[in-house]
């Protein structure tokens, strides 16, 4: 039995769950709300999180580090001149997940991700 594991597989091999997670990220901050499943969501928001918290020092390392994670360098320029300095006064809890449905299907129940403003 498997304790205290830092994150969940979604049914993925290491790479796969890799790419989901960089294009679940760029997606989110290119609209800056998706819909997606709420176990991603809570996994993707663990690593959005983590993204906002290191643009917000705003220098050039940070801006290569996260330009390491997400796809787009659009994105990246959005991210740390636009989304981080508006939450920057905040101490993190930079995105909010709302249940909304569940998706016919599979019987998946699906959450929103939004940024918290």
């Amino acid at each position: 039995m498997p304790h205290q594991i830092a994150y969940k597989r979604l049914s993925r091999t290491d790479g796969h769950r890799k790419a989901l997670l960089r294009n679940l990220a760029t997606s989110f901050f290119k609209h800056e709300k998706i819909e997606t499943t709420s176990t991603k969501a809570k996994e993707i928001s663990k690593v959005v999180e983590r993204l906002i918290t290191t643009a917000s020092r705003g220098d050039l390392h940070a801006r290569r580090q996260i330009a390491e994670y997400i796809t787009e360098p659009a994105v990246v320029k959005k991210l740390v001149e636009q989304i981080a300095p508006a939450l920057k006064d905040r101490s993190g809890g930079y995105t909010r997940i709302t249940k909304t449905r569940v998706r016919p299907g599979d019987a998946a129940e699906l959450s929103v991700i939004e940024l918290v403003r």
